[in-house]
Parts: C-alpha cells; structure tokens; sequence
C-alpha cells in the first residue's frame, strides 16, 4: 500500500467543494494500474462507509482517477454516487462498452469527469456521458466558453490571479498548494477584535483562570458565545448532552479540551478572502496529526499536537509572519518549535501532516520516522477529512 494525498477543489467563490484522492506515487507522474486504483477505492469505501452513520463525507466531492476495469468492478457498489467522481479519459470512453457502464453510473448519481478535454469539439457526444470536463489552464476557459451542461474543472492553477479569471468564468479549479500563498498584501494586517478576544481567553485558560473570568470576557461577544457553544455541540466533539453555557463545558470537557477549541475559534475567526479552504485545511491537519501520534505520545501530548496542527496555518489565516503569531499567543516551548522549525517532539507529526497536501513533502520517509506504516497513515488522514467535515466552519 501507498500514501494517500490530496488536493482540494474549490468552486468560483473560494469554497471548499471537494478533493482528488491519489496515491502519492501517482501525483508523482508514475501511472498507476488497474490494481492500484482498486487497491484505492477499496481502501475509501472501507473507510467512510460507515454502517451507522453512513457516508462520512456528507458534503465533500472525492474525484478519483479511473479506469474501465475499476468503473466496472464491484467496489463501485461500496462507494457513494452523490460523493464520488470518476476520472476517466475519451479513450476509455470511446469504448461502447465503458461508455454504457458510465451512462449507467450516470444515472445512479456517480460523476463522470472528463480528464484532458481541452481539445473536445462542440459537438462531442461525449458531452451527453459526462458531469465534469477537466483541462489545464487557460486552455479549459475556452472549452467553458465554447461548452454548456457539463460542469468545468480546471487544473494547474499557479497563481492568484489565474484563480480569479476561473471564478469570473464560473469553473471550478484544482488549485494544488495555492491556498498556501497568500493573496497582495492591502496594507499592514492586525488582529481583530474577535480574534483579540479569543487570544485573550487562551491565555486565560492556560493559566487555569476561573470559569467566572472566562464567562465575563465571552459575554462581550455574543456571536463568539454563540459560535463556541456550536462547535462544542457539533457531532464532531461527540458529547452526549448540549452544552449551555461556558461553566457547563469547563465542567463537561475540561480546560485541555477547551483550549482546542478556542484554536478552532482562532482559525474561523479570519476574515480573509480565501480562509475557508486554510481553514479546512488547518483542521485536517491538527486531527491527523493527534491520531498519528495516539500510541506514539501520551494522551496530553496527542492533545498538543491538534493544537499544533491548527496553529501552522494561523500566520496566513491572520495575515501576520508566526514569529508575530507566536508573539501575541503564550505557547510551550515544544510547541512554539514545532511551528516555527518543524523539528522537536511535535515537528515530525507536522511535517507528516502537511506533506498528505500537494508537493509538500515526502509521506514515506516521514512516516518512517514516525515508525508509522501506509495503512496507518491513510486511515488516520481519512479519519480526519472526516471529522473536519463534521465542524460547523
């Protein structure tokens, strides 16, 4: 087994819409086969096919290359039609065979990406088989130009401002690790009063103040009050009854769990343009992070690394270099390292975290040094796509 990585889909308004699934191999130019490609859905539908609870990414596209052995296998049957997306080429179509099956995955509610169809004639009648068509940019802006019904999903997406001609045409872009560049600076950036506020409360329940001075700072904010008891509510915490107040979630969770929170409260705090996507990310990255290190680290270590993990993209949520970031927020030494050097007992989880991300790092030889194997890793990184889609951002 390989790697899983990702790279996230957003629509024309900065929205988080979905993700391709690879191995990394894959992403690495190597073709994968018939096996691998099984080998990876089956491993999905293994992992978010839940008997409980169903499919657990309720509102994420996973577009998944294919091919006619894969789209004609059994696994399909595992998998969710509203959620999944084939990946397949005018080649493999241009069988009667895989054209027919496509039809019919169609018509259960499974999509049907067209990969490289810059090139594709007005005409095609392959346009009536598929949801999506996918080209390079700026290429693919002609094929919307030129094309109606099928959605249109552009990749290699380099810079901000090729993004913004792809949301003015309406398309949906693979933008890889763009998200992680930030956006033409307007002028100095500072903290706002919300996050100010949350920076506050923080520091306070790091030094244990009492429930009472936490309740006089939040009722200054009541949309603060109101976002917090939200998230602490949401299925993604997993509390059995609704938390009422702050006294009541200090009593219920504790002020370890509390701070963890308060760092998602941070990262939604942005008011950046394209926030939602790091935001996301940073979520993602601080549960993998805390399940990679369960069995690794003590149970208040794993803790740290959520905290970790959501902090790594606070200097472009709040528009300020970490040494700044750092700064303002009081953290340990351990953690504080880790942000800023990737190194100590907390940095190898978090390099690991963000090389799942496009081009970011080498999975395999992290995982090794984490001592921890592919199946492991995948199962981790898929469990925390999940659970982040379970916070109300």
């Amino acid at each position: 087994m390989n790697f899983i990585v990702r790279e996230p889909l957003l629509d024309a308004s900065q929205h988080l819409v979905g993700y391709e699934l690879a191995w990394q191999n894959a992403r690495n130019g190597d073709l994968p086969s018939d096996e691998d490609l099984l080998e990876l859905a089956s491993f999905i539908a293994s992992q978010l096919n839940h008997d409980e609870h169903g499919w657990l990414l309720k509102d994420s596209l996973l577009f998944l290359e294919a091919t006619p052995a894969v789209i004609a296998a059994p696994v399909v049957e595992e998998l969710s039609p509203k959620n999944i997306v084939f990946r397949l080429t005018a080649t493999d179509l241009a069988e009667d065979a895989t054209r027919q099956t496509a039809i019919a995955l169609r018509q259960q509610g499974f999509g049907i990406s067209l990969r490289d169809a810059e090139d594709l004639s007005a005409n095609s009648p392959l346009l009536t088989v598929v949801s999506h068509i996918e080209g390079r940019y700026p290429s693919a802006l002609q094929v919307k130009s030129a094309q109606g019904g099928p959605k249109t999903v552009v990749r290699q997406i380099n810079d901000w401002q090729a993004y913004d001609a792809c949301a003015a045409a309406g398309v949906e872009s693979f933008i890889g690790k763009l998200y992680l560049t930030p956006r033409a600076a307007t002028g100095k950036k500072d903290l706002n009063p919300a996050q100010m506020t949350i920076l506050q409360l923080m520091d306070m329940v790091r030094k244990n103040a009492d429930v009472r001075a936490l309740e006089e700072v939040l009722k200054r904010d009541a949309t603060l009050s109101y976002k917090l008891f939200r998230y602490i509510n949401s299925v993604g915490f997993g509390l059995g009854a609704e938390i009422q107040s702050l006294r009541h979630a200090v009593t219920m969770l504790g002020y370890t769990p509390l701070y963890r929170w308060l760092s998602l409260l941070l990262a939604t705090a942005s008011t950046q343009a394209h926030s939602a996507v790091l935001m996301q990310t940073a979520v993602v990255r601080g549960r993998f992070a805390e399940l990679a290190g369960h069995g690794i680290l003590p149970k208040n270590e794993a803790e740290n690394l959520f905290v970790v993990g959501m902090f790594s993209l606070l200097d472009r949520l709040l528009g300020i270099p970490m040494e700044e970031v750092l700064e303002k927020v009081q953290l340990s030494e351990s953690i504080s390292q880790a942000l800023l050097t990737r190194e100590g007992v907390y940095g190898p989880f978090l390099a690991l975290a963000e090389a799942l991300e496009p081009d970011n790092g080498d999975v395999g030889a992290l995982a090794d040094a984490l001592f921890l194997n592919p199946r492991q890793v995948n199962e981790a990184h898929l469990a925390a796509l999940a659970w982040a889609g379970t916070i109300k951002l």
